[in-house]
C-alpha cells in the first residue's frame, strides 16, 4: 500500500472514531444532561463484562480520603448487558455503539475528568481483578501531594492468580521499563492506577494506543517529568468470562511494541 492510501486509510479510521464517540456523547447527554463531576473520579472502561461490572460497582465507596468519588463507566461497545448494569448501578455510563479498543476508552474518560473539573482519577478493570475497597491506597499518595502517579503493584502486594508466564512477563517488562526510564517501579503493566488530571491534560494528547496503553501512559508520564510511585494491592483472579488481551505471547509481543515505540517518540 502506497503512502497516500495509508495516508487515506488512517484519516478514514479517525473520522470514524471521531463520529462514534460524539455518537456515545450526545446519548449521555441525552441521558444525563448537564454533568458535574466530584474532585474524585473512579474510571472504569468495560467491553462484555456482564458477568463481574456489577459486583465491582457495588465496591466502589462514594467517599475515599475525605474526597466524593463519582464513577463513570466507558462500554466500549459489545452484545451483552455491561451498559445497562452499569445505569442501573448509578454510575455515568458513556456507551460506544461500537469496540474502539481499551486504550481509545480510557482517552475519552481522561478527557471527560479534564474537561469537567475532577482533580483525581482512579482508573480500575472491570473483571474483578482489582479491589474497589484499595481507593483509598491508591489515591492517598495525590491527597498528601507525594506523586502524580500512583501504580498499583501485584509484586509489593499478593498475586492470587497462577499464571506463571503472566508473572515472569510482569517482572521482565518492570525491569525493561525501568531501563528504559530509570525508575524503580516492581508492576508496570498494572491497571489499577491513581492519576492527577492536570498530568492527564499535559499527556492525553500524546497518547495514540488503542490497546496495551498502560506502557504509552506511565512512559509518557515519566518522561515529562510526572512523579511517580506504586502502593501494595491484591490482584485477583477475573470473576468471569476470558481476558480480551490475547495469548500470553501475542500479548508480550504487543505490549513489548508499545514500550518501544512510545520509549522512541519520547525519549
Amino acid at each position: 500500500m502506497n503512502a497516500s492510501l495509508t495516508d487515506l486509510e488512517a484519516r478514514r479510521i479517525a473520522a470514524l472514531r471521531r463520529h462514534v464517540i460524539t455518537e456515545a456523547m450526545e446519548d449521555l447527554e441525552a441521558r444525563s444532561g448537564e454533568v458535574t463531576l466530584t474532585e474524585g473520579v473512579v474510571l472504569v472502561c468495560a467491553y462484555e463484562e456482564e458477568g463481574a461490572i456489577g459486583d465491582v460497582l457495588a465496591q466502589i465507596p462514594e467517599t475515599a480520603c475525605g474526597v466524593a468519588l463519582t464513577t463513570i463507566v466507558v462500554v466500549d461497545g459489545g452484545e451483552d448487558r455491561t451498559a445497562e448494569i452499569a445505569q442501573k448501578a448509578g454510575a455515568l455510563t458513556i456507551e460506544f455503539p461500537v469496540n474502539l479498543g481499551h486504550g481509545v476508552a480510557l482517552q475519552v474518560g481522561y478527557r471527560f475528568c479534564i474537561d469537567h473539573g475532577a482533580k483525581w482519577v482512579v482508573t480500575l478493570d472491570a473483571d474483578g481483578q482489582n479491589s474497589p475497597e484499595e481507593i483509598p491506597v491508591m489515591l492517598q499518595p495525590l491527597i498528601d501531594d507525594e506523586a502524580d502517579f500512583v501504580v498499583a503493584s501485584r509484586r509489593l502486594g499478593t498475586d492470587t492468580t497462577t499464571d506463571q508466564i503472566r508473572k515472569s512477563g510482569v517482572v521482565f517488562f518492570s525491569a525493561l521499563m525501568n531501563l528504559l526510564t530509570g525508575s524503580h517501579l516492581t508492576d508496570t503493566s498494572n491497571g489499577y492506577r491513581a492519576l492527577r488530571v492536570s498530568m492527564l491534560a499535559d499527556v492525553v494528547d500524546r497518547l495514540v494506543q488503542e490497546q496495551y496503553q498502560t506502557s504509552e501512559l506511565l512512559i509518557t508520564c515519566i518522561k515529562r517529568g510526572w512523579r511517580v510511585t506504586e502502593r501494595p494491592t491484591v490482584w485477583y483472579p477475573r470473576q468471569s468470562g476470558i481476558t480480551k488481551k490475547g495469548a500470553n505471547w501475542l500479548y508480550g509481543f504487543r505490549y513489548l511494541n508499545v514500550v518501544v515505540r512510545t520509549w522512541l517518540r519520547e525519549r
